[in-house]
């Protein structure tokens, strides 16, 4: 289903779409980084519950778009 919704896209669809996918690659490795780096103590919960939280948070709008749409 997901490869019949690509192939609809227009060119300029296409292009946007990556262009937001990889921001969103790029402002997750900086969130994962910045997470490795800040002590324990200055993060609000675990660094395990933040870095779950990104990938959530990355991966939720990709599965929206390719999957949760009708035409």
């Amino acid at each position: 289903m997901a490869k019949k919704q690509w192939a609809d896209m227009t060119t300029t669809q296409k292009t946007g779409t990556a262009l937001l996918v990889g921001a969103q690659v790029i402002m997750l490795a900086a969130a994962l980084l910045n997470i490795s780096r800040r002590p324990e103590d200055h993060l609000n919960g675990s660094r395990r519950l933040w870095a779950v939280l990104s990938l959530v948070n990355f991966i939720g709008p990709i599965a929206y778009f390719l999957l949760g749409r009708k035409k």
